[in-house]
């Protein structure tokens, strides 16, 4: 039964599988389809999202706080907040938000 409580603690079943295979490349950029139909991103952004897939690919999920810590404070000391404005930093944590939710379910 501890071993039911550390899956439980550490955000299900879902999470833990999803932490050990990550999340298919295609998925991950498919979450952000709708983000990035909607504007013109510059080249950095573009970057800085496609760093952020490829962290989803390799963990399935992320932390919307490590969008404030390196690698990306490599693009702005300020992190996404740095790369993108206020309203679609927004919407790129509840990007992230709907990931976690999905493969918790």
């Amino acid at each position: 039964m501890q071993g039911l409580a550390t899956l439980q603690e550490a955000g299900g079943l879902g999470r833990f599988v999803r932490s050990l295979v990550g999340l298919d490349h295609e998925a991950a950029q498919g979450a952000f389809a709708d983000f990035i139909a909607d504007r013109t991103l510059s080249a950095d952004q573009i970057e800085f999202l496609d760093l952020v897939i490829g962290y989803l690919t390799d963990c399935g999920a992320m932390d919307p706080k490590l969008l404030y810590q390196s690698p990306f404070t490599d693009f702005d000391p300020n992190g996404v907040a740095g790369v993108f404005p206020p309203a679609e930093v927004t919407q790129i944590i509840n990007v992230l938000r709907y990931v976690e939710i999905r493969i918790a379910a």
